[in-house]
């Protein structure tokens, strides 16, 4: 061994004080992690322990052996009931689908026991690899392009988890991630608790630390700078002042949505770092660019104003009582040729039809007026009467006619009266006669059938076919021969269908119930409904159906059918509404049919998730 080697090799008190080292940190990490599934192997643990009301949360960078992938585990000790609402809250995050929150891919509260496989609570989340947002901040505040596009797409993703009912917490710099490619990511979803007004505060105090950075070591605060909306943005947010704070994540998400001006008429930068004056501190972005918009469109109309005026010699200004002066005509000759009026167009006419007296191609001086003379009927030259010239006061014409304008408005505008009340009459002339045809064809034929010997049955005598029972009163319960579950949306696991029987066996305190679903009383938004189907053994005329629970607060809907069906557009919707203790749903008019179905369209809270039983069914029969 040479003298090179040996001084190369650490020292054997260094390696033993290494290996002793790594031997406690795979103990604590073993013992943190002890209850994880095989799949999920730990590598090493990031981000500050999370306390909660329950225990506390540590968050470790994970391998997935099964997809070979890196993932985010967070642990919650101790677990069982004491993880539960925390695991219930990312069941639902594990609904979203945004790249600014990290996807929850598992879940599980576990059993309570640490020893046990299975029996540590942990949310698996999406691994997101970049710089955080405490690390890029550490350089110093960010350009304002950046805080807008950074703090927008985060409350984006927030925003969208709002929309579900679900508060995301842990909105730190510590857990929000910088993307390679330019995107925003929080790490860990959900936090073990949170709210609305928080995610809110939260979202506002990021805002101020990218306009300030951090606070520096000795802890000085760093005054709040930057473009006013942004400011009164922060301002808003982290308010508690009743009307002062901002309404939702999604108006927040909006308003950064808005480009700032720049250019003419914009918020320039030096205008930027500009002190704003003492108004505006408490003004929103967009009222001081409304004002902004006054004051630029004010040189625009005073410009307008100046520019309407008529040259003839000299500027004259025009009076807003009276009509604007008509544009001189621009005279078209071509030699002795005639012109078609096809080939005159706009304000172009044929000079040999316009009489040069009275300066009729000269601009009026004042406002011109319409009018027609039969004593200048000399005046007008060449084939084409048919145009009108408007001049000045001094000489006018007009087309060789009896009829005057006048007479064209008025009988425009009578025209017009006709068709606005004739339109009208007429549809409500056609609606009374279409209800007077209804009225005595359709009304008088069913009247004429409820009249036929035998076609109705009376309460003495059932209706022919029937098989209800002659001894059955109105309103008694139908014998239900036998049922099943009703399951056509399912993925064809069984609902309980040993328990059916229980439904009807006259024992309220006996049910049949169906599975229970997580994250939603929409069964988990994974079908839309399950029910069961009573056979009744044949035709019987029904009036309602009599449902109890042991566990209301479901939303059924009652279907019949004469035959049984596959789907559940083969029964017909009778009656519907919300399962109480104990709940008649009356049909509307009687219902003839051998199936009835209960069909459960809402599930009730349970103990675990959400579920929904019928203790006892009865249907009822029509007099």
């Amino acid at each position: 061994m040479t003298d090179s080697s040996l001084e190369a090799s650490p020292p054997p008190e260094r390696s033993r004080r290494r290996s002793v080292q790594d031997r406690e940190s795979t103990v604590s990490m073993t013992s943190t992690t002890t209850g994880l599934p095989d799949r999920y192997r730990p590598i090493d643990q990031v981000g500050p322990d999370e306390p909660t009301p329950t225990g506390v949360i540590r968050c470790w960078r994970a391998k997935d052996r099964v997809l070979n992938r890196d993932v985010a585990i967070r642990v919650h000790t101790p677990a069982g009931l004491a993880a539960h609402a925390w695991i219930s809250r990312a069941l639902t995050a594990g609904g979203l689908a945004t790249p600014a929150l990290a996807m929850v891919y598992d879940a599980s509260e576990g059993t309570g026991d640490p020893q046990a496989p299975g029996g540590a609570a942990y949310v698996v989340n999406e691994w997101i690899d970049g710089e955080t947002l405490s690390e890029r901040l550490s350089r110093g505040p960010m350009p304002d392009r950046e805080v807008r596009t950074v703090l927008r797409r985060l409350t984006e993703g927030v925003a969208e988890a709002h929309r579900v009912g679900l508060a995301v917490g842990g909105l730190s710099p510590e857990n929000v991630v910088l993307r390679p490619n330019g995107l925003v990511g929080l790490r860990a979803v959900p936090a073990a608790t949170g709210s609305i007004d928080g995610d809110i505060a939260a979202l506002g105090a990021l805002l101020e630390a990218c306009l300030t950075g951090l606070p520096s070591t000795n802890g000085d605060v760093r005054p709040l700078t930057g473009p006013s909306d942004l400011v009164a943005l922060v301002r808003r947010a982290r308010s508690t002042e009743p009307g002062q704070g901002l309404s939702s994540v999604a108006a927040m998400a909006s308003l950064l949505a808005e480009r700032p001006r720049t250019g003419p008429g914009g918020t320039s930068s030096s205008h930027q770092n500009r002190p704003e004056p003492q108004r505006d501190d408490t003004d929103s972005g967009w009222l001081r660019r409304l004002r902004d918009r006054h004051s630029d469109a004010a040189p625009a109309a005073a410009g307008a104003q100046a520019a309407n005026i008529v040259s003839d010699g000299e500027a004259v200004r025009l009076n807003p009582q009276t009509l604007p002066p008509v544009p001189g005509v621009r005279p078209v000759t071509r030699g002795d040729t005639a012109l078609s009026p096809a080939a005159l167009g706009g304000d172009t006419i044929d000079a040999g039809s316009v009489a040069p007296r009275a300066g009729a191609y000269a601009v009026p001086p004042v406002a011109p007026t319409r009018r027609h003379a039969a004593a200048d009927e000399s005046s007008w030259a060449g084939p084409y009467e048919s145009f009108d010239v408007l001049v000045g006061e001094e000489g006018y014409g007009g087309p060789p006619t009896g009829e005057t304008d006048t007479d064209d408005d008025e009988d425009g505008a009578r025209r017009h009266r006709m068709v606005v009340i004739g339109l009208p009459l007429l549809a409500l002339v056609v609606v009374i006669a279409l209800a007077w045809w209804v009225g005595s064809t359709v009304l008088d034929v069913t009247s004429s059938v409820d009249k036929i010997q035998g076609s109705t049955p009376s309460a003495s005598a059932p209706a022919v076919g029937s098989s209800q029972p002659a001894g059955t009163a109105a309103g008694a319960p139908v014998p239900i021969v036998s049922a099943k579950v009703f399951d056509p949306l399912g993925d064809g696991q069984p609902e309980n269908d040993s328990k059916v029987p229980l439904a009807y066996d006259g024992d309220p305190s006996t049910a049949w119930s169906t599975l229970e679903y997580r994250s939603s009383p929409a069964f988990g938004n994974l079908k839309e409904g399950v029910g069961l189907v009573l056979d009744l053994g044949g035709s019987q005329a029904l009036s309602g159906v009599t449902v109890r629970s042991i566990t209301p607060g479901a939303t059924v809907e009652i279907r019949t059918a004469d035959k049984l069906a596959n789907q559940l557009n083969g029964f017909t919707p009778a009656a519907h509404g919300t399962v109480k203790d104990s709940t008649d749903f009356a049909f509307d008019k009687p219902v003839t049919a051998r199936f009835v179905l209960v069909w459960i369209t809402g599930l009730a809270p349970s103990q675990n998730g959400f579920s929904a039983d019928i203790a006892e069914v009865a249907v009822n029969a029509a007099g």
